[in-house]
């Protein structure tokens, strides 16, 4: 007699293959890995430059002070936005793409991918690419998952929609409590070469309250480092990391 519990193994056994299809992506978050052998992904471009993205923004109490720091410097950068927080501040969404900087997304909500759906992925991520292009004039080409974890359904939601999927080779564990502008500073500059990608956070909405202030007050110092080095530092438009496919039409 087959019982209720035996169909559930049974059902669970059966999911397997696409559970694992599903996640297989995830070993592209492991990033000595990434890095060497998934260069486009891990962000790698010209050999004289280096790319400086930020993560979560745009939010109205921090994202000012990184946009002063980086136009005193001369510096633009390439922004991946949060489509909920552009919605709530969509005047700074502009400022930003008036000041030069480039702008991708971060999906709509900062929520792992791993644990949505195909569907849902799609809906999110669109949702976040209309967004911003409403606001800015410009559909965003580039795309970074919440947590740097990618899925299958991710990958193929990023396909359909023209987006191009870019995490990063170094970055300053900026979203912690205990991190300080020395700790950003000696973090990012322990894997910091020509080529690389920084990750650093404009805003704190998903990270420690306050986090933003560590990398703002290292952002100085990391540009001071590659101009040292003979660095040249701007956006991801700049740095040889080719956009993706056309967009194929929504179902």
């Amino acid at each position: 007699m087959t019982t209720p519990a035996r169909l559930l193994r049974a059902a669970a056994f059966a999911a397997l293959p696409a559970l694992a299809l599903h996640v297989a992506p995830v070993i592209s978050t492991y990033g000595p890995l990434r890095n060497r052998a998934m260069p486009r992904l891990a962000g790698r471009g010209r050999p004289d430059h280096v790319a400086l993205t930020f993560d979560d923004g745009p939010d109205p109490l921090s994202t000012p002070f990184f946009l002063r720091a980086l136009d005193e410097r001369g510096i633009r950068a390439t922004f991946f936005l949060l489509g909920c927080q552009a919605r709530r501040s969509p005047g700074l969404v502009r400022e930003i793409a008036a000041a030069g900087h480039q702008t991708g997304i971060h999906g709509y909500l900062h929520r792992p991918l791993l644990l949505r759906g195909p569907r849902a992925t799609y809906d999110d991520l669109a949702r976040a690419r209309d967004t911003v292009g409403e606001l800015t004039g410009r559909p965003p080409r580039l795309f970074r998952p919440p947590c740097g974890v990618m899925s299958t359904a991710a990958h193929l939601a990023a396909r359909r929609l023209g987006l191009t999927p870019v995490l990063w080779t170094c970055w300053g564990e900026d979203w912690t409590a205990r991190a300080t502008p020395d700790s950003v500073h000696r973090t990012v500059t322990r894997d910091l070469d020509g080529g690389g990608t920084i990750l650093l956070h404009d805003s704190d909405c998903t990270s420690a309250p306050g986090a933003w202030r560590s990398a703002l007050g290292a952002l100085p110092h990391l540009l001071d480092v590659c101009d040292q080095r003979g660095l040249a530092v701007g956006p991801l438009r700049e740095h040889g990391v080719r956009s993706g496919p056309c967009a194929r039409s929504a179902p």
